[in-house]
């Protein structure tokens, strides 16, 4: 589970070169899932914020009923992508 940040944002980073819509909707869905994930893990930990966060990036990327991001508003997958990363490097860095 420590690496599932680097890997989701990859396939954010992933989703900028044209892909087919099939990518997309599994991105949603694993963007879904591993969100949630993160949202309980910080909750359990008493980081409201971040759990927060991650519930609203769950609720952003799911895929059931989606949000429409059009291909220009694809692009806060780069925002999403980096915040991910410095997460991943602030929680390693003090292990």
């Amino acid at each position: 589970m420590k690496h599932l940040k680097l890997i989701l944002a990859v396939l954010f980073l992933l989703c900028l070169a044209p892909m087919p819509y099939g990518f997309y909707s599994l991105i949603r869905f694993v963007a879904m899932i591993v969100f949630a994930i993160y949202a309980y893990a910080y909750y359990e930990k008493k980081n409201n914020k971040l759990a927060i966060a991650f519930l609203s990036l769950a609720i952003l990327f799911q895929p059931l009923a989606p949000i429409y991001l059009g291909r220009i508003l694809w692009n806060i997958v780069v925002v999403v992508a980096i915040f991910l990363i410095v997460l991943y490097i602030k929680e390693n860095h003090k292990k």
